[in-house]
């Protein structure tokens, strides 16, 4: 079973908590799991230990650190708007700026290669992450700030999988047709799971798809394999 514990990296303006997995057979490889708007979640946390379980070191940092108080109650009615309003209140500039000191950090502790893997609003975190180093795999699961991200594309050169559901409410479909004619090129993959809505990977009742999710996260699995153990 993969050992959680918090490690801390420096940043201009303090000291960035990092829950770091690592796992029991490791493979030398390593992954940068990106929050949602929920914050590092006990979902998050579960999709960290199963990356751990495949032998990847997976560092998930705490993106909203700099608010004194930035839990969300996952049980709460007004856990949608307590994300919103944290996501609101961290700047863009700081998340993608301590994502990529995780994945620095991270590469200096492996002998392998190290990928992103992001949902949500760690999705877009993820992809502005790749555009500003160099990553061997990035993982999106609807990523939501991808729409506004695109003049980045040409900076991501890493292999990318993008998991959208068809039935997305907050991302409409011919936005995500876009976003794939645009990142069009080798490597990169777009996967649709008919019947999904936002947020299908999270097992929260308002958004679960589980047949989604099955098929999807296999499907990741498969790609940071074919592109870390290589």
């Amino acid at each position: 079973m993969p050992t959680p514990d918090v490690i801390t990296v420096p940043r201009p303006d303090g000291e960035l908590p990092v829950h770091r997995f690592r796992p029991d057979r490791p493979t030398g490889a390593g992954v940068v799991l990106v929050q949602e708007i929920f914050g590092v979640s006990s979902y998050v946390r579960e999709r960290a230990r199963d990356l751990a379980e495949e032998g990847y070191e997976v560092h998930v940092p705490e993106l909203y650190w700099r608010i004194p108080d930035h839990e969300v109650d996952e049980g709460a009615d007004g856990m949608l708007e307590r994300g919103m309003e944290l996501m609101a209140a961290t700047d863009w500039d700081d998340a993608v700026g301590d994502t990529l000191a995780a994945v620095e950090h991270l590469r200096g502790e492996l002998t392998g290669r190290v990928g992103l893997v992001g949902f949500c609003y760690g999705g877009g975190v993820a992809f502005a992450t790749a555009a500003r180093t160099e990553v061997a795999a990035l993982v999106s699961y609807y990523g939501s700030a991808l729409p506004q991200l695109l003049d980045l594309a040409p900076q991501v050169t890493a292999p990318s999988l993008h998991h959208w559901g068809t039935e997305d409410a907050f991302i409409p479909r011919e936005t995500v047709e876009e976003m794939e004619r645009v990142l069009d090129r080798d490597g990169v993959e777009f996967v649709w799971h008919e019947g999904a809505g936002h947020a299908f990977d999270n097992p929260h009742p308002a958004f679960a798809h589980p047949e989604a999710s099955a098929a999807a996260w296999p499907r990741t699995l498969a790609f940071l394999d074919t592109h870390l153990r290589a």
